[in-house]
């Protein structure tokens, strides 16, 4: 099942698809996504640990669980800025915020085209938000702007859907039962966009970042069983479709659903392996916005 966000890209479908009734699902279900990716978030605050970093992007921040434990890390000296494409998302983010008394900016945008001030962030991270960008190179390219001289990327993006099983469970199981579910198109934005290694080190190269490292990482990851159905319900394409449903197809497609993930269930727990890839690149060339030499901007 595809529980992903698109952040940015696809133009004004994806902006109305999270700022409508998918982002309003992923608001409701934070709490058992935010434990559910908590391994890879801990990879992101350790890394910031290991970078000394003060001044850090988060982006697709959703609502804003990694962007709060990195001002949790870098504390009163720092500070940490989330973008997403997704008001909802980061309503709940600024409350949450508030809520903890922590210091924190969201900037609702597309980070592939937001206008950035020069060299703000002394590092830049994603926990799961950056393979769905319409122009990749163009992206991080904006993102290298927005970066200082010697700053950090480190990112975690999925690897391919063959890698990853748990994650397409729910729509091969609902198929039968849901003949107008979109099939995934190979190559286009979406979860398993970065799923070829050799894609991402391009796409990296070409945007102005040098030191770059892409390697893979096995993450477990778990939520509880009892959240499992409207996790399915609710989330992914499965999710989507399922708003349009009727009553009856809507109770088949659940217990459809519910039964192909049987094997992924141990007691009260559900457990997966999060088939991923660790990216890390250094901010080692002056690039403008367009991917251009900033000298010939």
């Amino acid at each position: 099942m595809s529980e992903q966000r698109q952040i940015s890209g696809n133009g004004g479908e994806q902006a109305a698809l999270w700022n409508g009734a998918s982002g309003q699902a992923w608001v409701e279900h934070q709490g058992v996504l935010d434990d559910m990716f908590r391994p890879l978030e801990a990879q992101l605050v350790e890394a910031a640990g290991r970078a000394a970093a003060q001044r850090i992007l988060d982006v697709g921040c959703g609502t804003g669980s990694t962007t709060l434990a990195l001002a949790r890390h870098v504390g009163a000296e720092g500070h940490c800025t989330g973008i997403d494409i997704s008001e909802p998302m980061l309503a709940a983010a600024r409350s949450r915020a508030q809520r903890d008394g922590i210091d924190a900016t969201f900037i609702h945008a597309d980070a592939q085209e937001h206008a950035f001030a020069p060299a703000s962030f002394d590092m830049i991270v994603s926990r799961l938000g950056v393979m769905f960008f319409s122009d990749p190179a163009r992206a991080f390219a904006n993102l290298r702007w927005a970066a200082t001289s010697d700053a950090t990327l480190h990112c975690i993006a999925w690897r391919s859907a063959a890698e990853n099983p748990f994650m397409t469970t729910a729509e091969r199981a609902a198929a039968p039962l849901l003949p107008n579910l979109p099939p995934r198109q190979p190559g286009a934005p979406g979860q398993f966009a970065f799923g070829e290694r050799e894609r991402v080190l391009a796409i990296l190269q070409a945007s102005g970042w040098g030191d770059i490292d892409v390697r893979p990482a096995d993450v477990t990851c778990a939520l509880p069983e009892r959240a499992l159905a409207g996790y399915l319900s609710r989330l992914g394409p499965v999710g989507l479709a399922l708003q349009g449903a009727d009553a009856t197809t809507r109770e088949r497609v659940a217990a459809t659903v519910r039964a192909a993930f049987e094997p992924y269930v141990q007691g009260d727990t559900v457990r997966y392996t999060a088939a991923c890839w660790t990216i890390t690149a250094r901010a080692t060339a002056a690039a403008s916005p367009s991917g251009q030499d900033a000298n010939h901007a």
